[in-house]
């Protein structure tokens, strides 16, 4: 497999490609999620005799780029920002149409995957709501817990055929009130997707919402992938 680095509207862009890939998986990541990036992908590997081409792209600001709406911070100083809309369009209006020119990626033919761990879970999710564009969604530990996302969830309705949901056995025992909810909004995230008819599984893992990330991320990329 290739591995090619690149800069694409400011973001570093990290391309991992097969031969003929059938599917085009993109990924925010920050600075631990690109030092498990190599083991995500021999995982998916293992997992998956299909070829694929997983692109990862920096996020400048974690809490500010990746939620769709403001809200007070959950722990610390710093709140939350309103920057997924502009994420989301540095994926339609720049980075797409890069890899195309780079030769990496037929839009035309190849299937299209979205997926994020923690907050970029909760932004992958939300872009299952507001592009048809995705064949499919992954939200590894993805923060459902976030002030209002449960009401959005239930008043829409995903615009995606599947989503993969994940979270770690530990993660509703947090000290914080405000993400120990995590656990009950996952059950029902998965409730309403399974209502809406959407291909769906919530997938179990030992540990806190810090253990195996890549291992998480790839379990839910091979699953999209393998559909």
């Amino acid at each position: 497999m290739d591995k090619l680095t690149f800069q694409e509207a400011g973001r570093q862009c990290i391309a991992y490609n097969s031969p003929h890939a059938e599917m085009l998986m993109l990924q925010p990541v920050d600075e631990h999620d690109r030092e498990e990036l190599d083991l995500e992908v021999e995982t998916i590997q293992s997992l998956s005799d299909k070829p694929f081409l997983l692109v990862a792209f920096e996020v400048n600001d974690w809490q500010a780029d990746l939620t769709p709406w403001a809200a007070p911070p959950a722990f610390g100083k710093t709140p939350f920002g309103d920057g997924a809309e502009a994420t989301l369009s540095f994926i339609v209006d720049h980075l797409l149409p890069a890899l195309q020119a780079l030769g990496l990626a037929d839009l035309a033919t190849m299937r299209l995957g979205l997926g994020g761990y923690s907050l970029a879970g909760l932004f992958a999710l939300w872009a299952g709501y507001r592009l048809a564009r995705f064949d499919g969604i992954v939200a590894a530990s993805p923060s459902v817990w976030y002030d209002n996302w449960m009401d959005y969830a239930a008043t829409r309705h995903p615009l995606v055929p599947s989503i993969y949901l994940s979270l770690g056995d530990k993660e509703e025992k947090a000290r914080n009130p405000r993400m120990a909810r995590v656990g009950d909004c996952i059950r029902r995230q998965h409730e309403l997707l399974i209502s809406q008819g959407i291909h769906t599984t919530l997938e179990w893992n030992p540990g806190n919402h810090f253990k195996d990330a890549g291992l998480r991320m790839a379990k839910g990329f091979a699953w999209i992938l393998n559909k």
